[in-house]
């Protein structure tokens, strides 16, 4: 053995004795770290951008953009919210923009500022030219860009999903508000219809139809920071926006007393029971655990890895598919018109794709065998109707 070898061995000893655990999910273990970049843009929100990049992490990979909520900071999130776990895991850098106590007191991201919540200006620019700095520099995949946030970084998803659907694939919104409501929707539900909504987002880009990015909601019933109407609202406005209804599909239930309601494979909404105004963690070493609890930052499920599951994260590579706003009713349109979705049979059940029975999973719609319900087994589904799923594996 050579000197550098029993070094390693030795150290590995010595951790092991002194309690320190090796895990293979740990950023603070991992060769990255959280990295502040100087420059990325002009910068007309003056924002910080921070990211972090797996060490070797191939170019063609995705991007996660992660919002912290008013009070924390960008490293407050990496620490807590568990989305470096994933980055490793899954393989995707992840820039986590950071607002400051100069620009708002209590450095929350401005969502109800005009001047920074429109396409081309202020803070909504800052964020999309330090997405523009993760492709150029890291190589990430422009076509698999996300992003999610925490209560004023969940209204500035809104806002970066509204303002930017062509730069933005999927979007997460925690404990947030729907696009260009301002303050009011924070405290009181509002009477707009779903249109109205759906107007509000459509007046960001005039004449762009789509695609548009799919959308997830999360709120904790007990919120009373951000009242839970906006859970609805949020839902109400991109339904609409994807010319759907404002009827569950399917629904399902997750740990962490969590239930999902799905709006075609457009559209998302999980309602987790009790907890109140925070990002739900669940820490621990497995897959679908993440993240530290800490303020705002509540133990009952690892939203992230849900998120990043319905992302098609964990996927493999392949590019997650978008849909006119107006999806075909046809149960058989065109093979060219049918998305296809390549995951694990966990991640096709937790995002509606499927349904496990006695340890088995099983397509929605065609009710095809898929096997064992784990996250080891991948299979390829395609849709061909709201709601209704075939075994493609080859195919797409």
């Amino acid at each position: 053995m050579n000197s550098r070898r029993l070094w390693l061995a030795l150290l590995a000893a010595v951790l092991v004795v002194t309690g320190v655990a090796l895990s293979p999910f740990s950023p603070a273990n991992a060769a990255a770290t959280l990295t502040q970049v100087g420059s990325f843009g002009s910068n007309p929100g003056a924002l910080r951008m921070y990211s972090y990049v797996p060490t070797g992490l191939a170019t063609g990979r995705p991007l996660v953009v992660a919002l912290h909520g008013c009070t924390q900071s960008a490293s407050d999130y990496y620490s807590h919210a568990g989305w470096p776990k994933y980055a490793d895991l899954y393989q995707a850098a992840v820039v986590f923009p950071e607002q400051t106590s100069a620009n708002n007191s209590l450095s929350c991201f401005n969502w109800f500022t005009a001047g920074d919540i429109a396409r081309g200006q202020g803070e909504a620019l800052s964020i999309k030219q330090m997405v523009d700095y993760a492709i150029r520099t890291y190589g990430s995949d422009a076509k698999r860009v996300y992003v999610t946030g925490l209560s004023a970084g969940g209204a500035m998803t809104a806002v970066m999903l509204a303002a930017y659907p062509d730069v933005f694939a999927g979007g997460a919104v925690i404990a947030g508000l729907p696009y260009n409501c301002g303050t009011v929707c924070q405290y009181q539900a509002q009477s707009k219809t779903p249109k109205q909504w759906g107007d509000l987002v459509r007046a960001a880009n005039p004449g762009y139809a789509g695609p548009w990015p799919r959308v997830s909601i999360w709120y904790g019933t007990s919120d009373t920071t951000v009242v839970p109407a906006n859970a609805t609202e949020l839902r109400d406005q991109w339904t609409n926006v994807w010319g759907l209804g404002q009827t569950a599909t399917s629904s399902a239930t997750l740990p962490g007393s969590t239930t999902v309601e799905h709006y075609s494979d457009a559209v998302a909404l999980y309602r987790v029971q009790g907890i109140a105004h925070g990002t739900p963690v669940a820490p621990g070493s497995a897959e679908n655990q993440c993240g530290s609890t800490g303020s705002y930052y509540l133990n009952s499920i690892c939203s992230s890895y849900y998120i990043a599951q319905s992302w098609g994260l964990s996927g493999g590579g392949s590019t997650p598919p978008t849909s006119s706003p107006t999806p075909s009713p046809s149960p058989t349109p065109s093979p060219t018109a049918q998305p296809c979705f390549t995951a694990s049979n966990y991640a096709h059940t937790t995002v509606g794709r499927a349904t496990q029975s006695g340890g088995n999973t099983f397509a929605n719609g065609s009710g095809q065998a898929m096997g064992l319900w784990n996250t080891f087994t991948t299979h390829t589904l395609r849709q061909t109707g709201p709601n209704y799923y075939v075994l493609a594996d080859g195919q797409c």
